[in-house]
């Protein structure tokens, strides 16, 4: 793998881990849209460390406030946010755990990816146009971010987008647009690090290249901006932007697979 590919790929990760439109879908169809050779499972498992080195740098203030209030008991607000996120956590991760090798493996196909895309660039849409927004962090309940947890479960296939499906229950389910992101960033924190912890061994010392380190540091770096970025944009615009990006993209990808054979 070169340099130039290794960044390449970091930036695609450090962008389609945070905004809705699939970091999993774009780290298939990068190396097959330009015939780039797979670069193997360690190099993705060190992007998502990367990814998670950005959520941890962004949100190390908010992480230590609720976990210090979630182990005081829970009372406070902070204190049941932390055990909502913790409760959260468990069916993305339960599946996750089970079922990840398998979807990975039965859909990665292209033409289905760009399916995807599209098929969830509509239903983003539908939750962000039609339902209402009435509903801030803190007004979450454990309902909610057990539904929103849940919805985390199909973000295993390629093209529906962890961040993607997360902030479209958190739309369905009431949430401001900023506090759906928000709310889908924080969750991703334990969900990136149970994963790259459980992956970890997978990479030896012989990866530790310098196009390896480049594509983690960048990874990092672009999913801290992309962070930023989607919390002050979603203040005052809609998901709309994305959805059609999802549009443009699935219906590129499905005529590419189709030409291809």
């Amino acid at each position: 793998m070169t340099l130039f590919v290794a960044v390449i790929l970091g930036i695609v990760q450090g962008l389609g881990e945070f905004l809705p439109i699939s970091s999993s879908a774009h780290l298939v169809l990068t190396p097959w849209v330009f015939n780039w050779e797979d670069p193997g499972l360690s190099f993705d498992v060190a992007l998502h460390l990367g990814t998670l080195a950005a959520v941890l740098a962004f949100f190390w203030k908010d992480w230590l406030l609720l976990t210090v209030e979630g182990l005081r008991g829970g009372r406070s607000r902070e204190g049941r946010m932390f055990w909502y996120l913790v409760v959260a956590t468990i069916p993305g991760a339960a599946f996750g755990f089970l079922l990840e090798d398998y979807i990975a493996t039965i859909f990665r196909n292209p033409m289905l990816i760009g399916i995807l895309l599209i098929i969830m660039g509509i239903i983003l849409y539908l939750a962000d146009t039609l339902f209402p927004a009435r509903k801030g962090l803190y007004q979450l309940g454990l309902k909610d971010s057990l539904l929103i947890g849940l919805s985390q479960a199909f973000a295993l296939v390629p093209g529906v987008s962890r961040s993607g499906i997360t902030m479209t229950a958190g739309r369905l389910l009431g949430l401001n647009r900023e506090t759906a992101a928000r709310f889908s960033f924080l969750l991703s924190t334990p969900i990136i690090m149970g994963a790259g912890i459980l992956k970890l061994k997978d990479i030896t010392p012989a990866d530790l290249t310098l196009p390896f380190i480049a594509g983690v540091l960048v990874s990092a770096v672009v999913g801290f901006i992309a962070i930023k970025f989607l919390l002050r944009f979603l203040v005052n615009n809609s998901f709309t932007v994305f959805v059609a990006y999802r549009f443009i993209l699935g219906t590129a990808i499905i005529l590419l697979a189709f030409f291809r054979g």
